[in-house]
């Protein structure tokens, strides 16, 4: 029985009987049709003459226990038992809050419920696929990794009413990460436009270098900056502005960067690449160089 709920414990009783009466324990509830019991919450229920059946309104778990029907007759006394039992449904009372931190941290989850009887405990990640994860009150996380972010689910059942359902939320923070990057073929005197994406939590900081020095919004060039990508933009292009140029996004936990080129139609995007060519060339040349005069 559902706590909570009015619940009746079924007697029948005869005409021969001469006496009836219901007890909890040892405590006499009703003798005939008096009460003895103080509780608002007990009467009879009597349709007819043959029933004499005990109501109780609201049950509560201090309800549970044996309740006697004690049937006096001119033969002898008979008793009929019925034990309640009272079910209260899942309720979570305690659920760890919204936490963040960082790549690698262990991190423990806890959701504490209470019910009769005891509810089951499940935990998800609500990611695409949400599936059920090892943990009971505690989860645990040991190395956490940033797709471990996200909502995760505790679910309390006993299968007496609809599950409790809490919700914790994890920001696991890490180091910007360049996922792609963008250079430009530009002819004289267009624009030539930059790109460098990156994935980070906290969201990255970009600064754009030429060589050593750190390029800002001025005369000619525009630097824009959208979430996690930021675009550079150089105005009316001339021969000086061909070459090598760096993108650099930083937080908190690092800094990564990573080399574009913007470069003239028809020469090729790296524009450092023959050198790196023919510095592989020469170190192979010079190692045949050294078996040949045993150097």
């Amino acid at each position: 029985m559902a706590r909570g709920v009015a619940t009746i414990c079924m007697c029948y009783v005869d005409d021969k009987v001469s006496k009836v009466a219901w007890l909890n324990r040892s405590n006499i509830i009703f003798a005939g049709q008096d009460k003895w019991s103080l509780d608002p919450r007990v009467d009879l229920v009597t349709k007819g003459q043959l029933e004499y059946s005990l109501r109780i309104q609201k049950v509560d778990v201090y309800d549970e226990g044996s309740y006697t029907c004690s049937i006096q007759t001119k033969q002898q006394p008979k008793t009929s038992q019925v034990y309640l039992i009272v079910q209260v449904p899942a309720n979570i009372y305690k659920v760890s809050e919204d936490i963040t931190v960082n790549e690698g941290s262990n991190v423990t989850l806890s959701c504490l419920a209470s019910g009769r009887p005891d509810p089951a405990i499940t935990w998800r990640l609500l990611n695409p696929s949400a599936e059920p994860l090892d943990g009971e009150e505690y989860l645990d996380i040991i190395g956490i990794m940033r797709n471990q972010a996200g909502r995760y689910e505790c679910k309390a059942s006993n299968d007496v009413a609809t599950p409790d359902v809490k919700y914790v939320n994890v920001v696991v923070n890490y180091p910007p990460t360049i996922k792609k990057t963008q250079s430009s073929e530009t002819p004289v005197g267009r624009m030539g436009t930059l790109q460098c994406d990156a994935t980070a939590v906290p969201t990255p900081e970009f600064e754009w270098y030429r060589d050593e020095k750190r390029l800002s919004n001025a005369q000619g060039i525009n630097i824009q900056i959208l979430g996690t990508t930021t675009i550079l933009m150089i105005a009316n292009v001339t021969e000086e502005d061909y070459g090598n140029y760096t993108c650099v996004a930083s937080n908190r936990l690092g800094v990564q960067n990573a080399s574009l080129f913007l470069y003239r139609p028809g020469t090729g995007r790296d524009i450092n690449g023959a050198a790196c060519v023919s510095q592989s060339l020469w170190l192979l040349l010079a190692s045949f160089a050294c078996l040949f005069f045993k150097c």
